[in-house]
């Protein structure tokens, strides 16, 4: 029997890809789903955060097809930016014809001088040494700096680049030239298109996974002795195992490991994630702007990220409504020093200021305490000193472990010893939807390529 903690989608995935039959799921809270949990309030499908799926992968887009019986929207997704009051189509270094003069030239002057400087280009050391070479310093510094501070809380210097990957778009030297003339004729951003489903909520894409599988709700894991293999939970009963897949947090993973010398434990507290309040707001009028979601570079505004749930599927609200999701992010390295009410209060007033809503119908907020692992210059060899412990527990190190993302292409069925990791926060990666459901078919032996079977 295979125990797995946390019936998020990776633990799901796993239950599913190794056979509902063969494993236990459990789960602390009163539902399944994890992050993409969907509920319904004010009469408004709330998911835990934007979700929408994108992915190429023939495996996954036809699962989720299959979990809402093909009731699924294709969207062409349009995406923006709000710059002290002007909207900029996204990625904004792409479209600088919509940034204000005299920074529009500014930030094209800066790119050219960056791009055809005669000294050879030097590795980035840091985050921040990535954006000048890709954007120039001065649209880096108005830009993705003060949005990299308000998302990732911490300035960009404090970030490495292993995680950059093609979640940041870097641009050639023509399109930022036609972006600065005029409008583009093509979306430059890496999601053009994405799929949600009709009704329920982003949980619906999970229906498939869910059912059947053997969830035990709202029984929490306190403990793990991995030399006896047994589970202790929090009501008091003890839980042997034969094999192991976690996909709790792995500093709460290891937390719970009494026997972790302390340079483990200390390789744990050294991870950093941040936190996310999501602020819900509905409002009877709709928002005059095309966007689905944009993303807010103010560093005076709380709101980093704004969602309209609305535009993802007619059943996402009543006729006449919208509902606006913002995001707010804080860590260990930036807290919040208001309440999450007088952040939500805050946040209402900047998005009638930025003409999002006229008025506000009703606010309720939702903490969610791991949002995004922080990829900072510790982060790898505190993972590498957890997962080589852990390696003499049971675990099956894998060539890519330490890498902030999978290439599913490449990938190769996992080996599972009496220990497995398994999602974004078990194995602190910078997962998506598509690579947890893709963790569940690769530590079962199947294949996860993008392409063929």
């Amino acid at each position: 029997m295979i125990t797995i903690l946390g019936a998020g989608l990776a633990g799901l995935s796993c239950s599913y890809y190794l056979g509902h039959d063969n494993c236990i799921v459990f789960e602390r809270n009163a539902h399944a789903g994890g992050h993409i949990h969907s509920q319904q309030r004010n009469g408004v499908v709330w998911d835990e955060g934007p979700h929408i799926s994108f992915t190429r992968n023939p495996y996954v887009r036809e699962l989720f097809e299959q979990s809402v019986q093909g009731d699924v929207r294709e969207i062409p997704v349009r995406v923006g930016n709000y710059y002290h009051g002007h909207w900029i189509p996204h990625p904004a270094q792409s479209n600088l014809c919509a940034v204000p003069e005299p920074l529009r030239t500014e930030c094209l002057d800066a790119f050219l001088a960056t791009r055809r400087s005669a000294e050879e280009p030097h590795a980035p050391a840091n985050y921040q040494q990535w954006l000048d070479q890709a954007f120039g310093p001065t649209f880096a510094a108005r830009f993705p700096r003060a949005y990299t501070e308000k998302y990732w809380t911490v300035p960009p210097e404090a970030l490495a680049t292993d995680w950059v990957g093609q979640r940041v778009y870097y641009p050639d030297e023509d399109t930022v030239i036609q972006g600065y003339h005029g409008p583009q004729d093509r979306s430059t951003h890496y999601i053009r298109t994405a799929r949600y489903p009709s009704r329920g909520g982003y949980r619906a894409f999970a229906s498939a996974l869910l059912e059947g599988a053997p969830v035990r709700l709202q029984t929490a894991v306190i403990g793990i002795d991995l030399r006896r293999r047994e589970i202790q939970l929090a009501d008091g009963t003890v839980h042997p195992y034969q094999q192991l897949i976690n996909t709790l947090p792995l500093p709460e993973f290891v937390r719970m490991i009494p026997t972790a010398p302390p340079r483990v434990q200390e390789a744990a507290d050294a991870l950093q994630c941040s936190s996310l309040l999501l602020v819900n707001i509905t409002a009877r009028n709709v928002a005059t702007h095309p966007f689905h979601w944009f993303y807010v570079y103010d560093r005076d505004k709380f709101a980093t990220r704004v969602h309209h749930v609305d535009r993802l599927s007619p059943h996402n609200a009543p006729a006449g409504t919208t509902g606006v999701q913002v995001e707010v992010y804080a860590s260990r390295a930036r807290p919040f020093t208001r309440s999450h009410e007088a952040i939500a209060a805050t946040v209402v007033r900047e998005l009638i200021e930025m003409g999002v809503i006229e008025h506000c119908d009703s606010v309720h907020t939702q903490f969610i305490p791991w949002a995004n692992v922080i990829f900072d210059h510790a982060r790898r060899e505190a993972q590498d000193t957890i997962l080589s412990w852990l390696a003499d527990q049971g675990l099956a190190r894998e060539p890519d472990d330490l890498e902030p993302m999978t290439d599913w292409d490449q990938a190769l069925p996992s080996p599972r010893g009496s220990i497995a990791l398994a999602g974004r926060f078990a194995q602190w990666k910078y997962f998506w939807t598509d690579d947890c459901v893709l963790r569940g078919r690769q530590l079962a032996g199947l294949p996860t390529r993008t392409a063929g079977g």
